[in-house]
């Protein structure tokens, strides 16, 4: 059996896919999103071992709440991909099983080398579907804001898409940062180019997370910005489904 680590789990998620879901936040991060409310999911090293086996005697233990409800198994962080060889092993032993597997991924650590394409489309073959976070449509904004460029993340969208893996499209939508209007618009048209797309969210900044950056040391790196209002979180949805 081959060891993941973890940071932890939630059992009775509600906004990370279909139904109520057994959520797992991997460890380990390439990107350092200035909002992020998981910094302490940033170091590789940190969080609990634990094999695939462990996870799914614990999540055998909620199946019923999760087959009543149309749900199942989200896999989230940090980047689960960073841990794709025990990615594939978990969602193996669950699609055996039965049971629905989501990954949410930014796909920060996409690579379109043969060998990692080649774990990929594993993966994707016990892959029910994908939350996939763009987190801004323009390179150097998207540089700016989460410490790499955004071409690989957008061709992960596209290996998606030509595998035909159902995909649920978020947004973070933080002001002054990736609320502007000709940026989403863009991001619009990127999105109408993909046929996997089955729902957009629209993901409203918080700072509920700034505790952990206090508690880490770290600076936060947006302070004084507030979460957006009604009227542009409205806005956001509108430009987003309206190509």
């Amino acid at each position: 059996m081959m060891n993941g680590r973890i940071h932890s789990v939630e059992t009775c998620g509600t906004v990370d896919g279909p139904g109520l879901r057994y959520v797992i936040f991997m460890q380990g991060c390439l990107l350092r999103c200035k909002y992020c409310h998981n910094p302490d999911t940033w170091n590789r090293s940190k969080g609990k071992e634990v094999t695939a086996e462990e996870l799914f005697t614990d999540i055998s233990s909620y199946l019923p709440f999760f087959q009543a409800s149309g749900g199942g198994v989200t896999v989230s962080g940090g980047e689960p991909l960073l841990q794709i060889d025990f990615l594939i092993e978990l969602f193996t032993t669950l699609k055996k099983n039965g049971i629905h597997t989501t990954l949410d991924s930014c796909g920060g650590c996409f690579s379109s080398s043969p060998y990692y394409i080649e774990k990929l489309d594993k993966l994707m073959q016990v892959t029910d579907l994908v939350l996939l976070d763009l987190k801004h449509i323009d390179k150097e904004a998207h540089q700016a804001l989460t410490g790499m460029t955004n071409q690989h993340i957008l061709q992960f969208a596209r290996y998606l898409d030509t595998r035909q893996v159902p995909v649920w499209i978020r947004h973070v939508l933080v002001p002054t940062i990736s609320d502007e209007d000709q940026a989403l618009q863009q991001l619009a048209v990127f999105i109408k180019k993909l046929s996997n797309v089955e729902k957009i969210e629209v993901l409203p900044y918080h700072k509920l997370g700034i505790y952990k950056w206090e508690e880490l040391g770290i600076p936060y790196p947006l302070e004084g910005i507030e979460p957006p209002t009604a009227d542009r979180i409205e806005n956001a949805e509108r430009i987003l489904n309206s190509l």
